[in-house]
């Protein structure tokens, strides 16, 4: 049986971990072969790695910090020379610094637009010359763009919400190349970084959610699985929020 992602070409930043590491995943069991690159804790990476392999595909890691817009570009040319191509890219790596206004240090600030922003457009940018007809290209970026609950969190929510409006115009760069591009906006997600055990996550279960869990990576997962596959070859410019009822 062909697999929806045979023989495609897919480079997920931030991959090794996390929602990351359920994406490189997802796409290898649908047959895509997959890069990711990663930061800290190679040995993480190298374990994604070893599990999209075991699905039938390539994969390799590639270590980029999303500041370094170089290294970003590099690790897409990376992938189109070990794979021969690109047909997906998933914009996924991220960080959030929480702290209130008086305390918020402007070197944080531009870390955080560098990473979250910048990055995003320095990847797409590199990523879509390389693209043909039908390319896919998938931003992470969060609830937090519509609702922002609690004090500390401006420069994340500005960082995630500047997405927004970056795909929508992206959309109509892209759309007469026959490539979409849209906005993946996860809620509170089981992760290392957000674990659903913790007193953080209880306050949201019983105050914040319609539904009261975390969700999982898996589920994100599925959701940029459907975007970047044949059937939503008609969905682009769209916001797609997975958030468990955080922002209704």
């Amino acid at each position: 049986m062909k697999l929806p992602l045979q023989h495609t070409r897919a480079l997920v930043t931030g991959g090794s971990r996390g929602i990351g590491a359920a994406i490189v995943t997802r796409l290898a069991r649908e047959g895509a072969h997959v890069a990711l690159t990663y930061v800290t804790k190679p040995d993480h990476a190298h374990e994604t790695v070893k599990a999209a392999r075991a699905l039938g595909v390539q994969a390799i890691a590639i270590h980029a910090d999303n500041a370094d817009a170089h290294a970003v570009v590099a690790a897409v040319e990376r992938t189109v020379e070990e794979f021969g191509g690109l047909d997906i890219l998933v914009n996924n790596a991220g960080i959030g610094v929480i702290a209130p206004i008086d305390d918020y240090r402007l070197e944080d600030f531009d870390r955080t637009v560098a990473v979250n922003l910048r990055a995003v457009f320095v990847a797409t940018q590199a990523a879509v010359k390389h693209m043909k007809k039908g390319g896919r290209v998938i931003t992470i970026g969060s609830c937090n763009a519509d609702r922002m609950p609690f004090g500390g969190g401006a420069v994340y929510a500005m960082s995630k919400a500047a997405l927004v409006g970056l795909v929508k115009g992206l959309a109509r760069d892209l759309g007469p190349r026959g490539i979409t591009i849209n906005n993946v906006q996860p809620g509170p997600i089981d992760t290392d970084m957000n674990p659903a055990d913790s007193d953080f996550a209880d306050m949201l279960r019983t105050q914040v959610m319609a539904l009261p869990r975390y969700g999982t990576a898996d589920e994100v997962a599925a959701m940029v699985a459907y975007l970047v596959g044949p059937e939503a070859g008609f969905v682009t410019g769209a916001s797609l929020t997975i958030d468990g009822g955080f922002t209704a």
